[in-house]
């Protein structure tokens, strides 16, 4: 089942693909999303080996749903112990009997360009 959000005026909207068409399956509040399609069905795997840092956009039955750079990894709900916040920046990393170990992010600061008056 194809599986996208979208995030638009303050809602997030849970869609998947049913005849060719886009339903709403849920809208509720986009909290710390950005607005933007979020296409979950092109979500990979996530690699028990690896660390993955980036942004919780969904959650379901099955399935923690991370933002990784541009791409999607899709974590198996069953490795949590408690569920990630939809929105909290996190680093999630597996231990050796492939249980999730969740960690709050690190905020980077980056260096921009202001113009003073």
């Amino acid at each position: 089942m194809k599986l996208r959000l979208l995030v638009m005026n303050g809602s997030r909207i849970v869609q998947h693909e049913q005849d060719g068409q886009w339903r709403n399956e849920k809208v509720d509040k986009a909290g710390a999303l950005k607005p933007g399609i979020y296409n979950l069905y092109l979500a990979s795997r996530a690699d028990k080996r690896a660390t993955c840092s980036g942004l919780i956009v969904h959650a379901d039955k099955d399935s923690v749903f991370q933002q990784v750079d541009k791409r999607y990894v899709a974590h198996a709900r069953a490795d949590f112990d408690k569920i990630p916040e939809i929105g909290s920046a996190l680093r999630i990393s597996y231990d050796a009997q492939g249980k999730a170990d969740v960690s709050a992010e690190a905020v980077q600061l980056s260096r921009g360009r202001s113009r003073s008056l």
